[in-house]
């Protein structure tokens, strides 16, 4: 048990080094005051978003980028999707819908559509965004400036959170304290290692060029985190590429419920352990079921440490994120047994094969 008891409190150091160094970094997006004038392919993928996708189509046309184009794939959608986006493309001109094919064997659903969407843009920047999003002015001037500066074939931001449910609240929170604890997230820009990966899909921006020379998304076709696997081949290929933090220029409301949360976040977290059973449940003994047993031996010596580290790394990821320090404070032990029974669920549909999103089965490799 002491053997086990040190390892939980060193595993507890280095997790709060790495929330420091982050904290310290401050990996955000830099707003440019630099205004560009180069030509944006906006690329959104949409499957069943007929309650988003006409919220984000408005931000974009009220944000204050002027050289852009827009063009929405309809996956395939059963509902009111291509109409609500159709009705908004008739009265802006720089924005059309089409029809996705049908997904091809050995393709996941999303890759898909994305690859499709590059192979209708004329831009000299891709930016890949989802339909439950929404942009806001400087973003699209930040982005090509970071992109020059850097000489960068793929930039990244991780988008701030829209929760308004208590489900919301109690599960979205996990997705910065897991990356923010983890990873140094401007380790994916200094270091050439590939380890050191981190993206969102919810925001991919893209040089062209590069891309249509590499054709990221095909690479990674049947990949669920497809978004890291990008990183990883862009890494592997020599390109420069960042993940950043989005500084409040882009937003993003995940799930609307507790149940919704449950099941998007189980589909890909064992992914981004890379399906690797032992890994999550070694996290989840060190993360959760160590800090708990010590708490339950009522060894104040024991206590300060781990209490003081936990409280001080969840104040520090929540100003980075952007999110309500208070609330993600008194709801740390809540979200710690939902990312438990997250996890959980997403073994039980990895063992099973019973991975499914909007209606398509996820193959997990």
């Amino acid at each position: 048990m002491t053997i086990f008891i040190y390892a939980v409190l060193i595993f507890l150091v280095i997790r709060f080094s790495v929330t420091v160094f982050n904290f310290l970094s401050n990996p955000k997006l830099p707003r440019s005051i630099k205004h560009h004038q180069d030509k944006v392919s906006i690329l959104i993928p949409a499957r069943n978003e007929a309650d988003n996708i006409l919220s984000l189509l408005q931000s974009i046309k009220n944000q204050d980028y002027a050289n852009y184009e827009v063009v929405v794939l309809d996956d395939g959608s059963t509902d009111e999707t291509f109409a609500i986006a159709q009705q908004f493309c008739d009265h802006n001109a720089q924005f059309k819908v089409v029809k996705g094919e049908q997904l091809l064997a050995g393709w996941l659903g999303k890759n898909f559509a994305c690859h499709q969407l590059s192979q209708m843009a004329s831009g000299k920047y891709l930016l890949f965004i989802d339909a439950d999003e929404s942009i806001q002015r400087g973003l699209i001037n930040s982005l090509i400036n970071r992109m020059e500066q850097g000489k960068l074939a793929l930039l990244s931001l991780f988008t701030n959170q829209q929760m308004l449910s208590i489900g919301e609240k109690l599960t979205v929170p996990l997705m910065h304290f897991i990356l923010l604890n983890l990873l140094p997230l401007r380790l994916v820009k200094l270091s050439a290692n590939p380890a050191f990966s981190a993206a969102s899909g919810q925001c991919m921006f893209f040089n062209a060029s590069n891309y249509s020379a590499n054709l990221w998304h095909e690479r990674v076709k049947n990949q669920v985190v497809e978004d890291v696997e990008i990183m990883k081949q862009v890494k592997l290929e020599k390109n420069n590429a960042e993940a950043l933090l989005a500084n409040g220029m882009i937003y993003c409301r995940m799930y609307k419920n507790l149940e919704e949360s449950l099941n998007g976040f189980s589909k890909n977290l064992l992914a981004g352990f890379g399906n690797n059973i032992i890994i999550l449940l070694l996290y989840l003994l060190l993360v959760i079921i160590g800090p708990v047993i010590l708490i339950l031996n009522f060894n104040i010596t024991l206590l300060v440490l781990p209490i003081t580290l936990i409280v001080l790394g969840r104040i520090m990821i929540s100003f980075l994120s952007g999110q309500n320090v208070l609330m993600n404070l008194i709801l740390h032990p809540l979200q710690m047994l939902f990312f438990l029974i997250i996890s959980l669920i997403s073994i039980k549909k990895y063992i099973f094969k019973t991975g499914t999103w909007k209606g398509r089965t996820i193959k997990q490799i």
